[in-house]
């Protein structure tokens, strides 16, 4: 079975060692990359496959929303936001959504709720994630920038 190759893109390397361990400990799942802002993730991009893309919005230069928007005119490799800034209810991820993220996590619950970020790796790398109606209605009324 080929396994999924996931980069993660985070500007804090605590946060990368820990979703390195807890993605990369997944059978099935492989980190092809650990990336520290966008410009280092764009780099990997044009070298490595990659199935998924964990991306957080924090980050210095450019920051996850313009990326992913950047991302989004040349590639349809799903894409989950995965920040502080994406928790229920936060602005940032309806904007992360109509930017064109496939699905948003919070950041806090990686650890906790591993297998829920696992299945939902899982899901939007197969292209069967779905937006719950909660995040179709904030995505509905997020400001377009």
């Amino acid at each position: 079975m080929e396994r999924l190759r996931i980069l993660v893109v985070d500007d804090s390397l605590t946060i990368r060692a820990i979703l390195n361990e807890v993605i990369g400990s997944e059978p099935g799942f492989v980190v092809v990359g650990l990336a520290a802002d966008a410009d280092e993730a764009g780099r990997m991009l044009e070298t490595r496959v990659v199935d998924v893309v964990t991306l957080d919005i924090e980050m210095p230069g450019t920051n996850g929303i313009e990326f992913l928007e950047r991302f989004r005119t040349a590639h349809s490799t799903p894409v989950i936001m995965l920040s502080a800034r994406t928790a229920r209810g936060d602005e940032m991820r309806a904007r992360a959504l109509c930017a064109g993220a496939d699905a948003c996590f919070h950041k806090a619950d990686a650890v906790r709720r591993k297998q829920e970020l696992v299945d939902l790796i899982k899901s939007v790398a197969h292209h069967e994630a779905v937006l719950d109606s909660e995040d179709l209605a904030a995505k509905a009324l997020a400001p377009r920038d």
